[in-house]
């Protein structure tokens, strides 16, 4: 289990971290534990996450909070940095037993003394009990880091089944170790000057048969090492986050907001993809809640370099270009003039793979003419050129004719057909091509049923479509944020086996501005309405549109074209009706669908 460091930025230390906040304080905290009371003696905000705290114990409750709070604040001044930063605290059910217990362990008694034998006489040799210093079993521990001391000590390794034998007793899944417990009765000191040392975390520490320690004074604080359940930890940060949806649903804005506060400590207990997603989760739900929305959209070239990122860690817009790229290909089988008109053009990246099909096809390549449409640049630079030029530079190399157009549009619901000067079907044959770009109209009513009409009037040889296999356009929100929920994660526990880091980090952000979308926006401004291969395939046959299936040969180059991205481990290609689905292990994620104008549907090879 990866650890995660965590500072508590509201804590400002005071001289003496035993005495409590003032008497005002104390009463205004618990107050407001009082007000969120339900009838039946349980808070209503803390058992909605699994916390159980009667009524009658919240002022003690408040009280203890505020205590701990001190304590944590002085950490540094204190000497106890290693609870501050390296230690991962697991909050219980029984929140008033485990503020106690922290208290207790964390401040000794005025009268406290170390577990440990007084300093025999100088030149006697040095013996260590480190028996609590074996791993435990499933468990995740936080390192020992002691002050330095000119004193050296040895150590030797012992069964880890010792170290936390007591805990099976506890009703926690929490115990906190004082550091200095480690020190047996046959302690003793060395005379003999050397450098002091610092145990230092490391992931060989604990197979180490022998290690140099520090012996801290008696005047030195307890260090405690925390066992944590971070699995009981992440059912309750989903649980939080459906609660904290529902809220927001229900316009309970009180208890959303204090859900989607305490939703941001449980992420920080987890590790990976869950932490990651129910960050932006987080985020994207606080930004509903309180209203706070960027004061300008992002810029359409970021969001291009974002995808590109996302292009090289996934093999997802690779399926996406491959599959709809053989669509076309065979579309265009024995036709001399071929036209494509692509509704998301970005950078261009599908088109080199089709140019140099083309140019392999026995009888030589066809004319080749592309129209790129795309959203216009935020400095008015032409963009759509500037890829135009470069495709241009490729097809004089492989030696095919080219033509090229770039369009700038709003939206594709502003498009014409006469826009496009087409030419008769006898002369060129034309392919209309979206990936990921329909659902964007699903928020303007009307706009889907305008696009495909104007598409049916440039009388395509076929249409590939691609999207996500989701449902993200449903009418209750509740249900949107689940779905989302469930489908990000899988996205994001895919990318963990990225091996470039940087790739990996700005697709997760590329995802992120969607998951924004998704869940904190509303109206015209909430365009990412994914929908299933279902209910695609209802509006594109109540347009007057027929599938053409994928043949065998296309879901077999597909799977070849995985079994080359990272050996294709996790990733799966189905077969759906003639469409072609790519997952992660059992869930789809995107779909491939092809159409053309008719009623009789055509299988390609």
């Amino acid at each position: 289990m990866k650890r995660e460091h965590h500072s508590h930025p509201h804590h400002h230390p005071i001289p003496n971290p035993s005495i409590a906040s003032t008497s005002n304080a104390k009463a205004g905290k618990a107050a407001m534990w009082e007000e969120s009371q339900h009838d039946d003696g349980m808070d209503e905000l803390l058992a909605v996450l699994g916390y159980k705290v009667k009524s009658a114990n919240m002022a003690d409750v408040a009280q203890k909070i505020e205590q701990l709070e001190e304590f944590m604040g002085t950490v540094q001044q204190d000497g106890l940095s290693q609870l501050a930063s390296d230690t991962v605290h697991y909050n219980p059910s029984d929140l008033s037993t485990w503020l106690e217990s922290m208290i207790s362990e964390i401040t000794p008694p005025p009268n406290f003394e170390p577990v440990m034998a007084p300093p025999p006489p100088l030149g006697s040799s040095v013996m260590m009990n480190d028996s609590f210093l074996a791993p435990a079993e499933s468990s995740t521990i936080t390192s020992l880091d002691f002050a330095d001391q000119s004193m050296n000590t040895k150590s030797k390794s012992v069964s880890p089944r010792t170290q936390f034998e007591d805990c099976s007793s506890s009703n926690y899944e929490l115990k906190a170790i004082p550091g200095k417990a480690i020190f047996s009765q046959q302690t003793q000191f060395d005379s003999s000057p050397r450098e002091p040392k610092r145990l230092k975390p490391s992931s060989d520490f604990y197979s180490t048969t022998s290690s140099s320690l520090p012996l801290p004074t008696a005047a030195e604080p307890t260090r405690p090492v925390v066992v944590v359940d971070s699995q009981e930890n992440g059912v309750r940060l989903v649980h939080g986050l459906m609660a904290c949806a529902e809220a927001v649903q229900q316009n309970n804005l009180n208890l959303a907001k204090a859900l989607v506060t305490h939703i941001s400590y449980l992420a920080i207990s987890q590790a990976g993809a869950m932490r990651k997603v129910a960050t932006f989760f987080a985020e994207a739900l606080a930004q509903r809640i309180f209203r706070v929305y960027p004061a300008a959209p992002i810029d359409h070239s970021y969001s291009e370099m974002l995808q590109m990122h996302f292009y090289e860690t996934c093999p997802y817009l690779k399926f996406a270009h491959f599959t709809a790229n053989q669509a076309i290909l065979e579309g265009f089988q024995g036709k001399k003039r071929v036209h494509v008109i692509d509704f998301s053009m970005n950078q261009g990246m599908q088109w080199p793979a089709l140019m140099q099909a083309l140019a392999l096809r026995p009888g030589g390549p066809p004319v080749f003419r592309l129209t790129g449409i795309g959203p216009p640049a935020a400095d008015n630079s032409d963009h759509l050129q500037e890829v135009g030029w470069k495709l241009a530079q490729l097809a004089e190399t492989i030696h095919v004719e080219f033509e090229y157009r770039g369009f700038v549009a709003n939206s594709l619901a502003d498009l014409d057909a006469s826009m496009l000067e087409l030419r008769p079907s006898e002369v060129e044959s034309v392919a209309v091509n979206s990936v990921f770009e329909l659902h964007k109209l699903l928020a303007r009513p009307g706009a889907i049923e305008k696009v495909l009409s104007v598409v049916k009037q440039m009388k395509p040889e076929i249409v590939t479509v691609v999207e996500q296999e989701a449902n993200h356009n449903g009418p209750v929100f509740l249900n949107r944020f689940n779905e989302s929920l469930h489908y990000y994660s899988t996205l994001f526990d895919s990318l963990e086996g990225s091996v470039n880091s940087q790739d990996k980090m700005m697709s997760e952000v590329y995802l992120g501005k969607q998951i924004f979308n998704v869940v904190a926006c509303e109206g015209v401004e909430r365009v990412e309405r994914h929908e299933t291969l279902a209910q695609w395939r209802t509006r594109f046959d109540a347009s007057g549109f027929t599938p053409v299936h994928l043949g065998s040969n296309a879901f077999r180059q597909a799977s070849m074209l995985l079994a080359l991205f990272a050996s294709g481990d996790g990733y799966r290609v189905e077969e759906n009706d003639g469409c072609l689905m790519l997952g992660w292990h059992t869930r789809p994620l995107i779909a491939t669908s092809a159409w053309k104008l008719g009623n009789q549907a055509v299988m390609t090879h």
